[in-house]
Protein backbone atom coordinates (compact mmCIF):
# COMPACT_ATOMS: atom_id res chain seq x y z
CA UNK A 1 0.00 0.00 0.00
CA UNK A 2 1.40 3.70 -0.81
CA UNK A 3 1.40 5.33 2.10
CA UNK A 4 0.20 9.45 1.70
CA UNK A 5 2.78 12.04 2.19
CA UNK A 6 2.56 14.92 3.92
CA UNK A 7 1.70 18.17 1.85
CA UNK A 8 4.97 19.90 1.98
CA UNK A 9 6.00 22.93 -0.62
CA UNK A 10 9.35 22.12 -2.11
CA UNK A 11 11.59 23.22 -4.49
CA UNK A 12 12.07 21.86 -7.86
CA UNK A 13 14.87 18.89 -8.11
CA UNK A 14 15.15 19.14 -11.52
CA UNK A 15 18.99 18.55 -13.00
CA UNK A 16 21.40 19.76 -15.93
CA UNK A 17 23.36 16.71 -16.27
CA UNK A 18 26.44 16.52 -18.57
CA UNK A 19 28.91 13.77 -19.30
CA UNK A 20 32.37 14.29 -20.28
CA UNK A 21 35.10 12.14 -21.42
CA UNK A 22 37.03 9.74 -19.22
CA UNK A 23 33.32 9.43 -16.89
CA UNK A 24 33.46 12.84 -15.46
CA UNK A 25 29.97 14.22 -14.48
CA UNK A 26 28.81 18.26 -13.75
CA UNK A 27 25.20 18.46 -12.62
CA UNK A 28 23.64 21.82 -11.91
CA UNK A 29 20.34 23.29 -11.43
CA UNK A 30 18.51 24.50 -14.55
CA UNK A 31 17.05 27.10 -12.16
CA UNK A 32 18.98 30.37 -11.46
CA UNK A 33 19.93 31.50 -7.79
CA UNK A 34 17.07 34.31 -6.97
CA UNK A 35 18.48 37.56 -5.45
CA UNK A 36 20.00 37.40 -2.05
CA UNK A 37 21.36 39.89 0.56
CA UNK A 38 24.63 41.65 1.18
CA UNK A 39 24.14 41.04 4.91
CA UNK A 40 22.33 38.66 7.14
CA UNK A 41 21.36 41.57 9.33
CA UNK A 42 19.44 42.72 6.65
CA UNK A 43 16.88 39.64 7.05
CA UNK A 44 16.95 40.81 11.15
CA UNK A 45 15.96 43.90 10.52
CA UNK A 46 13.15 42.63 7.85
CA UNK A 47 11.88 40.90 10.98
CA UNK A 48 11.96 43.18 13.47
CA UNK A 49 10.13 45.95 11.22
CA UNK A 50 7.75 43.05 10.41
CA UNK A 51 7.05 40.70 13.73
CA UNK A 52 8.97 42.77 16.45
CA UNK A 53 7.09 40.31 18.56
CA UNK A 54 8.23 37.05 17.20
CA UNK A 55 10.61 34.67 19.33
CA UNK A 56 13.39 34.77 17.56
CA UNK A 57 15.46 32.69 19.90
CA UNK A 58 14.25 30.80 23.14
CA UNK A 59 15.96 29.15 25.74
CA UNK A 60 14.66 27.61 29.22
CA UNK A 61 14.96 28.59 32.23
CA UNK A 62 13.88 26.55 35.21
CA UNK A 63 10.56 25.34 34.18
CA UNK A 64 10.21 28.18 31.63
CA UNK A 65 11.45 29.57 28.20
CA UNK A 66 13.51 32.86 28.40
CA UNK A 67 13.13 34.40 25.20
CA UNK A 68 14.64 37.29 22.83
CA UNK A 69 11.81 38.81 20.02
CA UNK A 70 13.16 39.98 16.92
CA UNK A 71 12.93 43.39 17.79
CA UNK A 72 15.02 42.77 21.40
CA UNK A 73 17.62 40.97 19.20
CA UNK A 74 18.16 43.67 17.25
CA UNK A 75 18.00 46.54 19.51
CA UNK A 76 20.49 44.48 22.22
CA UNK A 77 22.67 43.46 19.29
CA UNK A 78 23.16 47.11 17.96
CA UNK A 79 24.15 47.99 21.64
CA UNK A 80 26.87 45.01 21.60
CA UNK A 81 28.01 45.96 18.47
CA UNK A 82 29.10 49.34 19.88
CA UNK A 83 31.29 47.72 22.82
CA UNK A 84 32.96 45.94 20.39
CA UNK A 85 34.20 48.40 18.15
CA UNK A 86 34.99 50.34 21.23
CA UNK A 87 37.32 47.68 22.16
CA UNK A 88 39.04 47.94 17.88
CA UNK A 89 38.11 44.27 17.27
CA UNK A 90 38.92 43.40 13.73
CA UNK A 91 39.72 40.69 11.57
CA UNK A 92 43.05 40.79 13.09
CA UNK A 93 41.52 40.78 16.56
CA UNK A 94 38.57 38.83 16.54
CA UNK A 95 35.57 37.99 19.01
CA UNK A 96 36.23 34.66 20.17
CA UNK A 97 32.90 32.59 21.90
CA UNK A 98 34.39 29.35 24.29
CA UNK A 99 30.88 28.66 25.32
CA UNK A 100 28.17 26.68 23.93
CA UNK A 101 24.45 27.77 22.70
CA UNK A 102 23.17 30.22 24.79
CA UNK A 103 21.17 34.15 24.38
CA UNK A 104 24.20 35.44 24.86
CA UNK A 105 25.83 33.82 22.45
CA UNK A 106 23.22 34.38 20.26
CA UNK A 107 23.20 38.07 21.01
CA UNK A 108 27.28 38.53 20.80
CA UNK A 109 27.25 36.64 17.40
CA UNK A 110 24.95 39.03 15.94
CA UNK A 111 26.54 41.82 17.77
CA UNK A 112 29.57 41.04 15.55
CA UNK A 113 27.73 41.01 12.65
CA UNK A 114 26.31 44.45 12.73
CA UNK A 115 29.40 45.68 13.60
CA UNK A 116 31.53 43.97 10.74
CA UNK A 117 34.07 41.59 13.13
CA UNK A 118 34.25 38.12 12.91
CA UNK A 119 33.41 36.11 15.29
CA UNK A 120 35.18 32.72 16.44
CA UNK A 121 32.87 30.09 18.25
CA UNK A 122 35.30 26.89 19.42
CA UNK A 123 34.04 23.77 20.34
CA UNK A 124 33.48 24.19 24.48
CA UNK A 125 35.10 20.31 24.27
CA UNK A 126 38.49 21.88 23.75
CA UNK A 127 38.35 23.51 27.01
CA UNK A 128 36.32 20.58 28.97
CA UNK A 129 36.82 17.64 27.72
CA UNK A 130 40.67 18.02 26.57
CA UNK A 131 43.53 17.57 28.95
CA UNK A 132 46.47 19.73 27.17
CA UNK A 133 44.34 22.21 25.61
CA UNK A 134 46.44 22.11 22.73
CA UNK A 135 43.80 22.61 20.06
CA UNK A 136 42.20 25.26 22.06
CA UNK A 137 45.72 26.41 22.31
CA UNK A 138 46.21 26.29 18.67
CA UNK A 139 43.13 28.20 17.49
CA UNK A 140 43.88 31.41 20.06
CA UNK A 141 47.74 31.47 18.72
CA UNK A 142 46.19 31.71 14.86
CA UNK A 143 43.60 34.03 15.65
CA UNK A 144 45.21 36.47 18.26
CA UNK A 145 41.98 37.33 19.78
CA UNK A 146 40.74 40.75 21.30
CA UNK A 147 38.13 39.62 23.11
CA UNK A 148 36.83 36.26 24.43
CA UNK A 149 33.57 34.98 25.95
CA UNK A 150 32.91 32.18 28.73
CA UNK A 151 29.51 31.70 30.23
CA UNK A 152 30.94 30.03 33.26
CA UNK A 153 34.52 30.82 34.49
CA UNK A 154 35.13 27.99 37.01
CA UNK A 155 34.45 25.60 34.33
CA UNK A 156 36.64 27.20 31.30
CA UNK A 157 38.91 28.90 33.72
CA UNK A 158 41.53 26.05 33.49
CA UNK A 159 41.85 26.05 29.72
CA UNK A 160 41.50 30.16 29.48
CA UNK A 161 44.82 30.26 32.03
CA UNK A 162 46.20 28.07 29.82
CA UNK A 163 45.68 28.76 26.57
CA UNK A 164 44.03 32.74 26.23
CA UNK A 165 47.04 35.34 27.21
CA UNK A 166 46.54 37.66 29.73
CA UNK A 167 46.55 40.68 27.80
CA UNK A 168 43.73 39.87 26.36
CA UNK A 169 40.13 40.44 27.81
CA UNK A 170 37.39 37.69 29.16
CA UNK A 171 34.31 38.44 29.88
CA UNK A 172 32.19 36.25 31.63
CA UNK A 173 28.33 35.30 31.94
CA UNK A 174 28.42 38.00 35.02
CA UNK A 175 29.69 40.89 33.00
CA UNK A 176 27.72 40.41 30.27
CA UNK A 177 25.35 43.06 31.57
CA UNK A 178 28.28 45.91 31.08
CA UNK A 179 28.43 44.89 26.95
CA UNK A 180 25.20 46.69 26.72
CA UNK A 181 25.61 49.78 28.64
CA UNK A 182 27.23 51.47 25.60
CA UNK A 183 24.87 53.31 23.64
CA UNK A 184 24.28 51.89 19.63
CA UNK A 185 25.51 55.20 18.14
CA UNK A 186 26.67 56.23 14.31
CA UNK A 187 29.23 54.38 14.82
CA UNK A 188 27.50 51.17 14.67
CA UNK A 189 25.57 52.54 11.73
CA UNK A 190 28.77 53.83 9.73
CA UNK A 191 29.91 50.12 10.33
CA UNK A 192 27.30 48.31 9.69
CA UNK A 193 26.80 50.32 6.43
CA UNK A 194 30.28 49.25 5.81
CA UNK A 195 29.46 45.73 6.07
CA UNK A 196 28.83 43.93 2.57
CA UNK A 197 29.49 40.54 0.75
CA UNK A 198 32.98 40.28 1.28
CA UNK A 199 33.42 40.63 4.64
CA UNK A 200 34.25 38.20 6.66
CA UNK A 201 31.10 36.71 9.35
CA UNK A 202 33.13 34.25 11.23
CA UNK A 203 35.32 31.35 11.34
CA UNK A 204 34.58 28.13 11.68
CA UNK A 205 36.93 25.41 12.57
CA UNK A 206 37.36 21.87 11.10
CA UNK A 207 37.49 18.64 12.99
CA UNK A 208 41.19 18.87 13.47
CA UNK A 209 41.27 15.36 13.24
CA UNK A 210 44.46 15.50 11.17
CA UNK A 211 46.11 18.27 12.74
CA UNK A 212 45.82 21.84 13.98
CA UNK A 213 41.97 22.78 13.42
CA UNK A 214 41.68 24.98 10.83
CA UNK A 215 40.01 28.81 10.41
CA UNK A 216 37.54 28.23 7.46
CA UNK A 217 36.55 31.99 6.24
CA UNK A 218 33.15 32.74 6.08
CA UNK A 219 31.86 35.57 4.73
CA UNK A 220 28.81 37.25 4.29
CA UNK A 221 28.18 36.22 0.17
CA UNK A 222 28.75 32.26 1.54
CA UNK A 223 26.16 32.54 4.49
CA UNK A 224 23.62 34.70 2.66
CA UNK A 225 23.87 33.00 -0.96
CA UNK A 226 23.80 29.78 0.98
CA UNK A 227 20.41 30.50 2.62
CA UNK A 228 18.69 31.65 0.09
CA UNK A 229 19.70 28.36 -1.80
CA UNK A 230 18.22 26.50 1.31
CA UNK A 231 15.28 28.97 0.97
CA UNK A 232 14.58 27.66 -2.74
CA UNK A 233 14.77 23.95 -1.34
CA UNK A 234 11.98 24.82 1.40
CA UNK A 235 9.45 26.91 -0.06
CA UNK A 236 7.09 26.34 2.50
CA UNK A 237 9.46 28.30 5.05
CA UNK A 238 7.70 31.50 2.81
CA UNK A 239 3.89 30.57 4.07
CA UNK A 240 5.11 29.15 7.45
CA UNK A 241 8.27 30.38 9.39
CA UNK A 242 9.94 27.62 10.91
CA UNK A 243 9.67 26.34 14.44
CA UNK A 244 12.98 24.66 16.01
CA UNK A 245 14.16 22.68 18.74
CA UNK A 246 17.65 22.21 17.96
CA UNK A 247 20.68 20.98 20.30
CA UNK A 248 23.36 20.71 17.51
CA UNK A 249 26.45 23.11 18.59
CA UNK A 250 26.67 26.71 16.58
CA UNK A 251 30.69 25.74 16.65
CA UNK A 252 29.62 23.77 13.73
CA UNK A 253 28.82 24.81 10.54
CA UNK A 254 25.24 22.38 10.63
CA UNK A 255 23.87 24.35 13.21
CA UNK A 256 25.83 27.69 13.81
CA UNK A 257 25.01 28.80 9.77
CA UNK A 258 22.73 25.88 8.44
CA UNK A 259 20.21 26.29 11.14
CA UNK A 260 20.79 29.44 12.85
CA UNK A 261 20.91 31.75 9.44
CA UNK A 262 17.54 29.56 8.38
CA UNK A 263 15.55 30.75 11.37
CA UNK A 264 16.90 34.68 10.65
CA UNK A 265 16.60 34.18 7.13
CA UNK A 266 12.83 32.90 7.39
CA UNK A 267 11.56 35.10 10.40
CA UNK A 268 11.96 31.98 12.69
CA UNK A 269 11.56 30.86 15.98
CA UNK A 270 15.02 28.89 17.68
CA UNK A 271 14.49 26.81 20.58
CA UNK A 272 17.76 26.46 22.06
CA UNK A 273 17.92 22.28 23.28
CA UNK A 274 20.08 22.03 25.78
CA UNK A 275 20.16 18.36 25.84
CA UNK A 276 22.38 15.82 23.32
CA UNK A 277 22.38 12.46 21.86
CA UNK A 278 23.80 10.75 25.03
CA UNK A 279 22.87 8.95 28.40
CA UNK A 280 21.82 11.61 30.92
CA UNK A 281 21.34 14.22 28.30
CA UNK A 282 19.01 12.83 25.86
CA UNK A 283 16.33 13.48 28.35
CA UNK A 284 16.61 17.24 28.33
CA UNK A 285 15.76 16.67 24.59
CA UNK A 286 12.68 14.44 25.00
CA UNK A 287 11.37 17.33 27.62
CA UNK A 288 11.83 19.76 25.29
CA UNK A 289 10.15 18.18 22.37
CA UNK A 290 7.45 17.17 24.80
CA UNK A 291 6.10 20.90 24.92
CA UNK A 292 7.62 22.26 21.33
CA UNK A 293 6.41 21.15 17.97
CA UNK A 294 9.00 21.69 15.77
CA UNK A 295 8.09 22.63 12.39
CA UNK A 296 11.82 21.52 11.06
CA UNK A 297 13.78 18.89 13.04
CA UNK A 298 17.01 18.26 12.59
CA UNK A 299 19.30 15.91 14.02
CA UNK A 300 22.42 13.96 13.41
CA UNK A 301 22.05 9.82 12.78
CA UNK A 302 23.19 9.45 16.06
CA UNK A 303 20.72 11.89 17.56
CA UNK A 304 17.69 10.36 15.56
CA UNK A 305 19.06 7.09 16.94
CA UNK A 306 18.89 8.10 20.56
CA UNK A 307 16.09 9.42 20.22
CA UNK A 308 13.98 6.50 18.58
CA UNK A 309 13.22 4.62 22.13
CA UNK A 310 11.53 7.42 23.82
CA UNK A 311 9.22 7.96 20.49
CA UNK A 312 8.16 4.31 20.61
CA UNK A 313 7.58 4.28 24.47
CA UNK A 314 5.54 7.76 24.99
CA UNK A 315 2.43 8.41 22.84
CA UNK A 316 2.47 12.32 24.35
CA UNK A 317 6.05 12.71 22.66
CA UNK A 318 4.76 11.29 19.70
CA UNK A 319 1.87 13.23 18.77
CA UNK A 320 3.60 16.42 19.63
CA UNK A 321 6.87 15.94 17.92
CA UNK A 322 4.70 14.98 14.93
CA UNK A 323 1.73 16.83 14.83
CA UNK A 324 3.15 19.91 12.67
CA UNK A 325 6.35 18.72 11.46
CA UNK A 326 6.56 19.41 7.77
CA UNK A 327 9.87 17.84 7.16
CA UNK A 328 12.79 15.37 8.92
CA UNK A 329 16.44 16.71 7.92
CA UNK A 330 19.53 14.47 8.89
CA UNK A 331 23.36 15.64 8.25
CA UNK A 332 26.56 14.91 9.45
CA UNK A 333 26.89 11.20 8.73
CA UNK A 334 25.43 8.31 7.13
CA UNK A 335 22.45 7.35 8.74
CA UNK A 336 21.70 3.87 9.07
CA UNK A 337 18.69 2.04 6.72
CA UNK A 338 17.01 0.62 10.05
CA UNK A 339 16.75 3.96 11.86
CA UNK A 340 15.66 5.66 8.53
CA UNK A 341 12.89 2.96 8.53
CA UNK A 342 11.85 3.03 11.92
CA UNK A 343 11.45 6.76 11.88
CA UNK A 344 9.09 7.05 8.46
CA UNK A 345 7.09 4.30 10.79
CA UNK A 346 6.70 5.90 13.84
CA UNK A 347 5.59 8.79 11.69
CA UNK A 348 2.93 7.01 9.77
CA UNK A 349 1.90 5.41 12.64
CA UNK A 350 1.05 8.63 14.81
CA UNK A 351 -0.48 10.68 12.25
CA UNK A 352 -1.38 8.41 9.48
CA UNK A 353 0.81 10.03 7.05
CA UNK A 354 4.50 9.68 5.77
CA UNK A 355 6.47 13.24 6.77
CA UNK A 356 9.58 13.63 4.20
CA UNK A 357 13.03 12.74 5.66
CA UNK A 358 15.17 14.41 3.72
CA UNK A 359 18.99 14.97 3.96
CA UNK A 360 21.86 16.87 2.22
CA UNK A 361 25.32 17.37 2.10
CA UNK A 362 28.27 19.55 2.50
CA UNK A 363 31.18 21.04 4.87
CA UNK A 364 32.34 24.34 6.44
CA UNK A 365 33.79 25.02 3.60
CA UNK A 366 30.23 25.09 1.46
CA UNK A 367 28.31 27.34 4.28
CA UNK A 368 27.40 23.80 4.27
CA UNK A 369 24.63 22.90 2.03
CA UNK A 370 26.06 21.61 -1.40
CA UNK A 371 23.52 19.10 -2.41
CA UNK A 372 19.96 18.06 -1.27
CA UNK A 373 17.44 15.33 -1.59
CA UNK A 374 13.95 17.22 -1.62
CA UNK A 375 11.93 13.78 -2.43
CA UNK A 376 10.93 10.79 -0.50
CA UNK A 377 13.12 7.35 -1.22
CA UNK A 378 13.74 4.40 0.53
CA UNK A 379 17.85 4.71 0.04
CA UNK A 380 19.31 6.75 3.12
CA UNK A 381 22.04 6.91 1.25
CA UNK A 382 21.04 8.88 -1.35
CA UNK A 383 21.88 12.56 -0.96
CA UNK A 384 20.32 14.43 -3.85
CA UNK A 385 21.58 17.06 -6.38
CA UNK A 386 22.55 20.55 -6.11
CA UNK A 387 20.75 23.51 -5.84
CA UNK A 388 19.94 26.72 -7.41
CA UNK A 389 23.26 28.98 -7.83
CA UNK A 390 25.74 25.35 -7.09
CA UNK A 391 27.34 23.47 -9.43
CA UNK A 392 28.82 20.13 -9.05
CA UNK A 393 31.96 18.45 -10.41
CA UNK A 394 32.24 14.64 -10.42
CA UNK A 395 35.54 12.88 -11.05
CA UNK A 396 35.95 9.69 -11.29
CA UNK A 397 37.74 7.99 -8.66
CA UNK A 398 38.43 4.09 -8.06
CA UNK A 399 34.98 2.70 -9.30
CA UNK A 400 33.69 5.94 -7.73
CA UNK A 401 32.69 9.66 -8.25
CA UNK A 402 34.78 12.44 -6.53
CA UNK A 403 32.85 15.73 -5.60
CA UNK A 404 34.14 19.07 -6.11
CA UNK A 405 31.87 21.99 -5.77
CA UNK A 406 31.45 25.56 -7.44
CA UNK A 407 29.48 28.90 -6.59
CA UNK A 408 28.77 31.86 -4.15
CA UNK A 409 28.68 29.61 -0.95
CA UNK A 410 32.17 28.01 -1.27
CA UNK A 411 35.09 29.70 1.31
CA UNK A 412 37.36 32.23 -0.17
CA UNK A 413 39.75 29.72 1.74
CA UNK A 414 41.40 29.36 5.01
CA UNK A 415 42.32 32.23 7.72
CA UNK A 416 46.62 32.75 7.65
CA UNK A 417 47.04 29.38 5.33
CA UNK A 418 47.54 30.16 1.87
CA UNK A 419 49.36 26.65 1.37
CA UNK A 420 46.39 24.39 2.59
CA UNK A 421 43.61 26.94 0.60
CA UNK A 422 45.76 26.28 -2.45
CA UNK A 423 45.36 22.71 -2.08
CA UNK A 424 41.79 22.60 -1.38
CA UNK A 425 40.67 23.84 -5.10
CA UNK A 426 41.39 22.21 -8.36
CA UNK A 427 42.21 23.66 -11.71
CA UNK A 428 39.02 25.31 -12.40
CA UNK A 429 38.54 26.96 -8.78
CA UNK A 430 36.08 23.88 -7.47
CA UNK A 431 36.32 23.16 -3.91
CA UNK A 432 37.46 19.28 -3.10
CA UNK A 433 34.36 18.12 -1.36
CA UNK A 434 36.74 14.95 0.08
CA UNK A 435 34.06 12.96 -0.21
CA UNK A 436 33.15 9.81 -2.93
CA UNK A 437 29.64 9.04 -4.63
CA UNK A 438 28.19 6.89 -7.06
CA UNK A 439 24.83 7.60 -9.14
CA UNK A 440 21.58 6.25 -7.65
CA UNK A 441 20.99 5.12 -11.15
CA UNK A 442 24.31 5.07 -13.94
CA UNK A 443 22.18 5.95 -16.35
CA UNK A 444 19.93 8.63 -14.89
CA UNK A 445 21.75 11.22 -12.41
CA UNK A 446 18.40 12.99 -12.07
CA UNK A 447 18.30 9.94 -9.43
CA UNK A 448 20.23 11.62 -7.14
CA UNK A 449 23.93 10.79 -6.12
CA UNK A 450 24.29 7.84 -2.67
CA UNK A 451 27.08 8.83 -0.50
CA UNK A 452 30.19 6.40 -0.81
CA UNK A 453 32.40 7.22 1.96
CA UNK A 454 35.74 9.50 2.60
CA UNK A 455 38.20 9.17 0.21
CA UNK A 456 40.81 9.77 2.44
CA UNK A 457 39.83 6.57 4.31
CA UNK A 458 40.28 4.26 1.74
CA UNK A 459 43.06 2.04 1.43
CA UNK A 460 44.67 -1.01 -0.67
CA UNK A 461 44.98 -4.34 0.81
CA UNK A 462 48.17 -6.82 -0.12
CA UNK A 463 46.74 -7.70 -3.90
CA UNK A 464 46.02 -4.35 -4.59
CA UNK A 465 42.60 -4.46 -4.30
CA UNK A 466 40.81 -0.92 -2.77
CA UNK A 467 39.04 -1.11 -0.02
CA UNK A 468 36.41 1.34 0.04
CA UNK A 469 35.62 2.01 3.68
CA UNK A 470 32.83 4.01 4.38
CA UNK A 471 29.87 1.81 2.89
CA UNK A 472 31.73 -1.38 4.74
CA UNK A 473 31.58 0.81 7.76
CA UNK A 474 27.86 1.26 7.34
CA UNK A 475 26.78 -2.00 6.69
CA UNK A 476 29.07 -3.35 9.40
CA UNK A 477 27.23 -0.98 12.00
CA UNK A 478 23.82 -1.63 10.29
CA UNK A 479 24.32 -5.76 11.26
CA UNK A 480 25.72 -5.17 14.62
CA UNK A 481 22.92 -2.81 15.66
CA UNK A 482 22.30 -2.31 18.83
CA UNK A 483 25.55 -3.57 20.05
CA UNK A 484 28.03 -1.65 18.07
CA UNK A 485 28.85 2.05 18.43
CA UNK A 486 31.17 2.55 15.57
CA UNK A 487 33.60 0.47 14.00
CA UNK A 488 37.29 1.36 12.27
CA UNK A 489 38.70 -1.38 9.50
CA UNK A 490 41.79 -1.91 9.38
CA UNK A 491 43.88 -4.57 6.86
CA UNK A 492 45.70 -1.91 4.31
CA UNK A 493 48.70 -3.81 2.73
CA UNK A 494 47.38 -7.32 4.71
CA UNK A 495 45.82 -10.14 2.70
CA UNK A 496 42.28 -10.06 4.42
CA UNK A 497 39.90 -7.14 6.67
CA UNK A 498 39.90 -6.80 10.25
CA UNK A 499 37.75 -4.47 12.60
CA UNK A 500 38.57 -2.74 15.90
CA UNK A 501 34.82 -2.19 17.44
CA UNK A 502 34.10 0.26 19.43
CA UNK A 503 30.82 -1.76 21.49
CA UNK A 504 27.31 0.16 22.47
CA UNK A 505 27.25 -2.08 25.64
CA UNK A 506 28.22 -5.21 27.50
CA UNK A 507 26.53 -7.96 25.30
CA UNK A 508 28.38 -11.36 25.24
CA UNK A 509 31.10 -11.91 23.17
CA UNK A 510 29.55 -14.96 21.07
CA UNK A 511 26.87 -12.22 20.38
CA UNK A 512 29.68 -10.49 18.11
CA UNK A 513 31.00 -13.52 16.83
CA UNK A 514 27.37 -14.58 15.92
CA UNK A 515 27.08 -11.26 14.36
CA UNK A 516 30.15 -11.59 12.59
CA UNK A 517 29.65 -14.87 11.16
CA UNK A 518 26.68 -13.55 9.31
CA UNK A 519 28.06 -10.21 8.17
CA UNK A 520 28.98 -11.92 4.97
CA UNK A 521 30.72 -10.39 1.97
CA UNK A 522 31.63 -11.06 -2.11
CA UNK A 523 35.06 -10.49 -1.95
CA UNK A 524 38.43 -9.64 0.10
CA UNK A 525 37.61 -5.98 0.01
CA UNK A 526 34.49 -5.94 1.80
CA UNK A 527 34.68 -9.37 3.94
CA UNK A 528 35.88 -8.91 7.43
CA UNK A 529 37.34 -12.23 8.67
CA UNK A 530 38.22 -11.10 12.11
CA UNK A 531 37.01 -8.22 14.46
CA UNK A 532 38.18 -7.01 18.37
CA UNK A 533 36.35 -5.34 20.75
CA UNK A 534 38.10 -1.95 22.16
CA UNK A 535 37.66 -0.61 26.14
CA UNK A 536 38.90 2.15 25.60
CA UNK A 537 36.54 4.51 23.90
CA UNK A 538 38.17 6.97 20.90
CA UNK A 539 40.34 9.75 22.34
CA UNK A 540 39.64 13.83 21.47
CA UNK A 541 43.08 14.92 22.38
CA UNK A 542 44.40 11.97 20.20
CA UNK A 543 42.05 13.18 17.18
CA UNK A 544 40.57 9.54 17.43
CA UNK A 545 36.94 11.65 17.71
CA UNK A 546 35.46 15.02 17.09
CA UNK A 547 33.68 16.61 19.51
CA UNK A 548 30.39 15.71 17.29
CA UNK A 549 31.46 11.99 17.73
CA UNK A 550 32.61 11.00 14.53
CA UNK A 551 35.58 8.57 14.09
CA UNK A 552 38.97 9.74 12.78
CA UNK A 553 39.87 5.83 11.02
CA UNK A 554 43.31 6.62 10.34
CA UNK A 555 44.19 8.47 14.00
CA UNK A 556 42.56 5.04 15.77
CA UNK A 557 44.68 3.08 13.64
CA UNK A 558 47.94 5.00 14.15
CA UNK A 559 46.95 5.15 17.75
CA UNK A 560 45.97 1.36 18.59
CA UNK A 561 49.19 -0.10 15.70
CA UNK A 562 49.74 -2.38 18.67
CA UNK A 563 46.20 -3.68 18.49
CA UNK A 564 46.14 -3.87 14.86
CA UNK A 565 49.18 -6.11 14.97
CA UNK A 566 47.54 -8.50 17.81
CA UNK A 567 44.74 -8.44 15.82
CA UNK A 568 46.60 -9.89 12.55
CA UNK A 569 48.68 -12.57 14.90
CA UNK A 570 48.78 -15.80 14.10
CA UNK A 571 47.48 -17.94 16.03
CA UNK A 572 45.17 -15.43 17.25
CA UNK A 573 44.47 -14.47 20.48
CA UNK A 574 41.72 -14.86 22.43
CA UNK A 575 40.52 -11.69 22.46
CA UNK A 576 40.23 -11.68 18.31
CA UNK A 577 37.06 -12.79 17.20
CA UNK A 578 37.37 -14.46 13.71
CA UNK A 579 35.90 -16.71 11.14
Amino acid sequence: MTRPVRAVRLGATAVVAERHPGGEWRLRSPHALGAYPLKLTERLEHWAREAPGRVLFAQRDAGSWRTLSYAQARSRARRIAAALLARELSAERPLVVLSGNDLEHALLHLGALYAGIPYAPVSPAYSLLSTDFAKLRAIVQLLEPGLVYLADPKAFGAATEVAVPRHVEVVTAAGFAQLERVAADAAVEEAHARVGPDTIAKFLFTSGSTGAPKAVINTQRMWCSNQAMIAAAFEFFRDEPPVLVDWAPWHHTAAGNHDFGLAIYNGGSYYIDEGKPLPGAIEATVQNLREIAPTWYFNVPKGFEALLPYLRADERLRRNFFSRLKVLWFAGAALPQHVFDEMKDLAFDTCGETIPFLTGLGSTETAPFAIGRLWETDDAANVGLPPPGAEVRLVPVEGRLEMRVKGPHITPGYWRAPELTAQAFDEEGFYRLGDAFTLADPEDPAQGLRFAGRLAEDFKLATGTWVHVGPLRARFIEHFAPLVRDVVIAGEGRGELGALIFPAGAAAREAYLARLRTLGGTGSSNRIARAMLLEEPPSLDAGEATDKGSINQRAVLARRKDLVEALYRNPASESVLWI
